[in-house]
């Protein structure tokens, strides 16, 4: 059997037969890729950063805080006491 025989122009999505399963399929040209982006995603985008800023923002304030003061250690620490030099003459 040649391959063209059963191909027989046929598409590739539909080179087969199946019985007893159904499928739908829209057009994409009835399609509308931003229905209700406008009047229902942002209202949504709003309550789920509403939800979730509390779970993310504390462990950043936190991470923040230790950052400043480590760094302020840090460069206080790096600083030559003055009281040690008072005898150099």
């Amino acid at each position: 059997m040649r391959l063209t025989s059963i191909l027989r122009g046929q598409h590739f999505g539909n080179l087969a037969k199946v019985h007893g399963i159904v499928t739908y399929k829209l057009s994409p040209f009835e399609q509308r890729a931003f229905a209700g982006a406008i009047s229902k995603g942002i209202p949504n985008m709003f309550r789920r950063f509403r939800s979730n800023v509390f779970r993310v923002v504390p462990p950043f304030v936190v991470g923040y805080l230790v950052f400043d003061l480590t760094e302020k250690q840090h460069t206080q620490m790096l600083r030559k006491n003055p009281a040690e030099f008072a005898n150099d003459v």
